[in-house]
């Protein structure tokens, strides 16, 4: 399955928010996406992602199964106008940049808000699920890995990652700025996934005071709480403790809004409530804003947000696309040398039986001593002359030849009997 790479991606790039959480998957939707891909015939190397910015689907296959598995996605959202859907997914059915797509997103060259450390930690989960109902092949593993190896050196090599010009931290400054004009500001978090967690540590780093968290799980917030110096409130105290905050970020997972405008309608607004909707779908109803002195903030206006960490990470990224590009180029050796592996074992394997069939037929003659001395001796001249053809077709390779020389041997050991 090599050379089969490909990719079908629905981003901010190509398609707004209103498309994006319609066709946002969470954890479980993921799995069973996996799990319905998985039945499909010549398909391996099966991986999704889906985060508030993008829903991908990466897959080895000789089949374009691009239009099956757009299908599958909206069929498992309940999504029936699929022409409607169609036009916002991009679809990579080459090798090359469908791997180069899976780099530059894991790294964050693809992200809204460039260099964004959570799509690393998101492709990881991704991997992760993926491995855990058996869709992940050696190819992919090895990409992966490399994939994690190269996000390490950018860490280490560039200003890529300097600062925190991630959706958290634009949501810390959005904060700041909205907490400049409010005396002793109270702020609430609502949800702890992974986004709300970064929010909650990065306003545990700053000045502010007054944070409250709440979770549906209490014990998370709590321990979260507990890490950050913030407040922990239980679940069933959410719709007082946003009576009371003066700023509300919420990042809860909710097929439906969850904070709905009837609900905002009956507060006793005295000057400005802030609100910001970090969740993909959205959390909070749009129409909260036609409540006099409510302002709503969604994920795009967050990801919209400049900040100086974010040019120091736009200056490195001819540094980090020369980095991902000598990575490419070691994985790509090594993806070929793997396209020749089976033809290099079958060949030893023709040999070996060769050499079987005429030890046979002396071994009844000689002694243990001089068997043994045979055996080595016939081990040794095979694996000098297997020598030099894997070295011809390890040169082959890359040049990009390995084809032809392949058949030649396939003709002359007649190694498409043999089983590797």
């Amino acid at each position: 399955m090599h050379n089969l790479f490909k990719a079908i991606s629905l981003s901010y790039k190509n398609a707004p928010l209103e498309v994006r959480e319609q066709v946002a998957l969470n954890p479980e939707l993921s799995q069973a996406l996996l799990l319905s891909l998985k039945s499909l015939s010549d398909i391996s190397d099966i991986l999704v992602i889906s985060t508030c910015n993008r829903t991908e689907v990466y897959y080895s296959s000789s089949v374009d199964y691009s239009q099956t598995i757009i299908h599958k996605l909206l069929k498992i959202k309940h999504l029936s106008n699929e022409s409607a859907y169609f036009p916002y997914f991009q679809i990579i059915n080459d090798h090359a940049p469908a791997v180069q797509r899976l780099f530059e997103v894991a790294i964050g060259l693809e992200s809204q808000v460039v260099g964004d450390i959570q799509i690393i930690n998101q492709i990881k989960q991704a991997y992760q699920m993926a491995a855990d109902l058996d869709t992940v092949g050696p190819f992919l593993h090895r990409l992966l890995h490399t994939i994690f190896f190269t996000n390490k050196k950018v860490v280490q090599e560039t200003a890529f990652r300097s600062g925190a010009a991630s959706a958290s931290y634009a949501t810390v400054e959005l904060i700041e700025e909205l907490a400049l004009g409010i005396n002793e500001p109270q702020i609430l978090v609502i949800g702890v996934g992974e986004i709300g967690t970064d929010v909650c540590r990065n306003l545990g780093a700053s000045q502010l005071k007054n944070i409250n968290i709440t979770n549906r799980t209490f014990e998370k917030a709590l321990a979260l709480a507990h890490e950050c110096g913030a407040n922990a409130l239980p679940f069933e105290q959410v719709w007082s403790a946003i009576a009371e905050a003066d700023i509300i970020v919420s990042s809860v997972a909710t097929a439906e809004p969850f904070i709905q405008k009837e609900f905002i309608q009956s507060l006793n607004i005295q000057s400005f409530k802030y609100f910001i909707d970090l969740s993909v779908p959205r959390s909070i109803e749009a129409e909260i804003e036609e409540k006099s002195g409510v302002l709503l903030y969604n994920i795009d206006q967050i990801n919209n947000k400049v900040s100086e960490a974010l040019q120091q990470r736009l200056a490195a990224i001819a540094e980090v696309k020369a980095i991902i590009q000598a990575s490419l180029l070691e994985f790509n050796e090594w993806s070929k040398e793997m396209e020749i592996s089976p033809t290099i074992q079958k060949l030893k394997n023709a040999l070996e039986q060769i050499r079987q069939e005429e030890l046979a037929r002396y071994m009844k003659k000689l002694s243990e001593d001089e068997a043994y001395r045979l055996d080595q001796v016939t081990k040794s001249m095979m694996q000098k002359i297997i020598k030099l053809p894997t070295l011809q077709l390890k040169a082959a390779c890359k040049r990009g030849e390995a084809e032809t020389l392949i058949d030649v041997l396939n003709d002359l050991f007649n190694l498409e009997k043999q089983k590797v």
